[in-house]
């Protein structure tokens, strides 16, 4: 384990981020594992006009998932997203959520919080890309963390930099990868 205590961390904010891109190689210098983001698999898999029903299930499926990662490590377990994502895409795209959303409590130990200051790259499967629609995301997404009470960082920069500024949050946290 990277930190005493730290088992997972979750990879937060609005589309095109960077969080897929960074997910894989932060859980390898950490010497964890990564867990992929549910959501694109269920909207490549069912397509993109989400009922809630469907939210309810992406957050699920990809609970269960993350249930499975928890049980089997090797931790730290990296998680391109969780259900406390999809709750901001149900404010986003309903203005409401499902009570499923306040139950669940399968939360990481910290969170990186992705800004919305890398380029838009449309992908068949993203829904907010205006600048407009992209701070909201963002916003809503911090709320959400602050809402929940849980330990988070900021995360922005281009390029090497952005993964550079996951390392150096980390860090704070006092978790130390093995590789750069």
């Amino acid at each position: 384990m990277a930190a005493a205590g730290v088992t997972s961390i979750c990879l937060h904010g609005p589309e095109s981020t960077g969080k897929s891109t960074v997910g894989p190689r932060l859980a390898q210098a950490l010497g964890g594992r990564y867990l992929p983001e549910y959501g694109r698999d269920y909207a490549e898999a069912h397509g993109t006009n989400f009922t809630m029903a469907d939210l309810v299930a992406i957050g699920q499926g990809h609970d269960a998932m993350l249930a499975r990662a928890m049980a089997d490590g090797p931790w730290p377990v990296v998680t391109d997203t969780d259900p406390l994502m999809t709750a901001v895409w149900a404010d986003m795209l309903f203005g409401t959520r499902d009570p499923w959303f306040a139950r669940w409590n399968r939360l990481s130990d910290i969170y990186l919080l992705f800004a919305p200051d890398l380029p838009w790259i449309e992908d068949g499967t993203r829904l907010f890309g205006t600048l407009a629609e992209r701070q909201r995301f963002f916003e809503w997404s911090r709320a959400e963390l602050d809402r929940r009470g849980v330990r988070y960082a900021l995360i922005e920069g281009q390029g090497e930099s952005r993964y550079a500024n996951c390392i150096a949050a980390l860090e704070h946290f006092g978790i130390r990868p093995h590789l750069c």
